[in-house]
């Protein structure tokens, strides 16, 4: 058994499950990259840090941390993870950057700092900058709309015909 007070680290998925709104059978505390020192780094230049380093899921695991909003420190969420959304937009320009301008190079520096979420960002671009240059070299055999514009298509069809 463990005394009231006692520290422990424990998965994500068994904090959540034990603290729920009406038992309070555990309290939960930021990891430090969510801390305030950390987000002073992050609002100096969030380009620097290697978030792969701190935490592969850092977007994801930071908003699965607002589960955890609890009456003794209310403003915990809004404070912490004020810095979430700033630090992906400062991020993002030089992520797609640099997976557009990295052309048959090996990448693997350039996504070694980066989080699971923005790696598959730079994926994403590479994979158009790789189908571009087919396409202009001529071997695609023909260019096809995305699922996104089919999909709006079909609904602008489907408002039509209502």
């Amino acid at each position: 058994s463990f005394m009231q007070g006692s520290k422990l680290e424990m998965p994500l998925w068994l904090a959540k499950g034990l603290h729920d709104s009406k038992r309070r059978i555990i309290s939960v505390e930021l990891p430090k990259i969510y801390k305030e020192a950390w987000r002073t780094v992050f609002s100096a230049d969030a380009n620097v840090v290697d978030l792969h380093k701190m935490g592969p899921y850092y977007y994801g695991f930071g908003s699965q941390l607002l589960n955890f909003d609890n009456t003794e420190n209310p403003q915990i969420a809004q404070t912490a993870f004020a810095s979430l959304p700033q630090t992906f937009i400062s991020r993002f320009r030089g992520i797609m950057d640099s997976s557009q301008n990295a052309y048959n190079e090996d990448t693997s520096a350039l996504v070694a700092r980066l989080d699971e979420l923005e790696r598959a960002l730079f994926r994403a671009g590479q994979k158009g900058l790789n189908d571009f240059q087919c396409w202009e070299k001529g071997q695609a055999s023909q260019i096809t709309a995305s699922t996104l514009v089919q999909n709006y298509g079909k609904r602008k069809l489907a408002e039509l015909d209502a």
